[in-house]
């Protein structure tokens, strides 16, 4: 019900409380004490109180027109029973039975550290946080914490933790989309990086693992994960269904299981490095010293030595994957058989790389 002009009134903008102050007071002019509290049934109360002095203080006489004496913060009666910092911890236990382990080490371990640094752990300075992450973050960075600690809240109000989600109405911040970096190889680009690959004094035990990464597109986590189980006896079939990130296995990025079909040169290449008696559980491709390839050494020491001795722009393991998915598309071959063989969409092939595909001739 909304109360006589005239009256001091409670109301909300933006989901913060105001005391509205009657025009009259001012020849007419609106006024506005501003609480700077969220609009909850339990601060509602205590503006209401405060605005029921104001209001004696107007009908006795006593009104202070400076405002000055209402500039006191009305006490917030805190709803909430944790820091925004004990239910991410909350929830970062949760979700690690959910998600894979490099989600947890890098995005949650990396929210945990940006929360860490907020003016502020209370969750009724939802707004205030918001503006800390604008003010010291990118605008990609505090578009995802943010969309992260809002998922946070709405998970323990699900859960009854807290009675409400303080970051479900604030407004979310806009960042332009990342650009996907593709930027191909070319086919003599190739065909080089895997010759010297091959004739390198250092880096030779690698050259089969760099050829089976251009020649199949497959994602690097998948060949430093792939078994001999994952290849048929034949050799004419690679089943490609989990990768290892950070020594970690898991399935593949997409969640799905693609075969891809071996030719010429790549059934000879796993001719050439399967052992003799090998077990289904043995890893195709292993480092110098017989473990696991470490991808992140293997970019940083060989991969990037390599690039910088053949003077070619830089570009990470990744885009062997980029150049194996244009190469086909250049030669000719349908989009969708692409996406089976590299386990995208053919949405994906031509969003991202249909513009890369070099034509001499307009087709008849």
């Amino acid at each position: 019900m909304r109360k006589p002009k005239g009256t001091v009134a409670v109301s909300s903008v933006r989901g913060m409380l105001r005391i509205q102050i009657p025009r009259h007071l001012f020849g007419g002019q609106q006024k506005y004490l501003y609480l700077n509290l969220p609009d909850t049934a339990l601060n509602r109360a205590a503006a209401e109180q405060k605005a029921m002095s104001i209001a004696a203080d107007i009908a006795f006489e006593r009104f202070d027109f400076t405002l000055n004496k209402y500039q006191t913060q009305v006490q917030a009666i805190d709803e909430f029973p944790l820091t925004l910092r004990e239910l991410w911890e909350k929830y970062t236990a949760y979700k690690s039975g959910h998600l894979a382990i490099t989600t947890i080490n890098k995005d949650f371990k990396r929210v945990a550290a940006h929360i860490a640094s907020l003016p502020s752990q209370a969750l009724r300075d939802a707004r205030k946080i918001r503006r800390h992450l604008i003010n010291t973050l990118t605008s990609g960075a505090a578009k995802k914490t943010l969309m992260q600690i809002r998922a946070c809240c709405q998970w323990a109000t699900d859960e009854e933790l807290i009675p409400r989600n303080p970051f479900a109405h604030i407004p979310g911040i806009r960042a332009p989309k990342p650009k996907v970096d593709i930027n191909p190889f070319t086919r003599h680009e190739r065909d080089l990086i895997i010759t010297t690959f091959e004739e390198h004094p250092v880096w030779k035990h690698h050259a089969p693992f760099v050829k089976f990464l251009f020649w199949t597109g497959c994602r690097p986590s998948e060949a430093i994960g792939l078994q001999w189980k994952h290849i048929s006896s034949d050799l004419t079939e690679i089943t490609f269904s989990e990768a290892v990130v950070e020594g970690k296995r898991k399935d593949t990025k997409t969640h799905t299981i693609r075969k891809f079909p071996c030719n010429a040169n790549l059934k000879n290449l796993l001719v050439e490095v399967k052992p003799i008696g090998v077990k289904p559980d043995c890893l195709v491709f292993l480092g110098p010293k017989g473990s696991a390839i470490d991808g992140h050494n293997f970019l940083n020491r060989a991969w990037k030595g390599v690039l910088e001795e053949l003077a070619i722009a830089y570009r990470t393991v990744y885009n062997t994957r980029h150049s194996f998915i244009s190469l086909c598309l250049d030669s000719g071959i349908q989009v969708a058989q692409v996406a089976r063989w590299v386990g995208n969409s053919p949405q994906t092939i031509w969003k991202h790389y249909a513009g890369l595909v070099s034509t001499s001739e307009v087709p008849e």
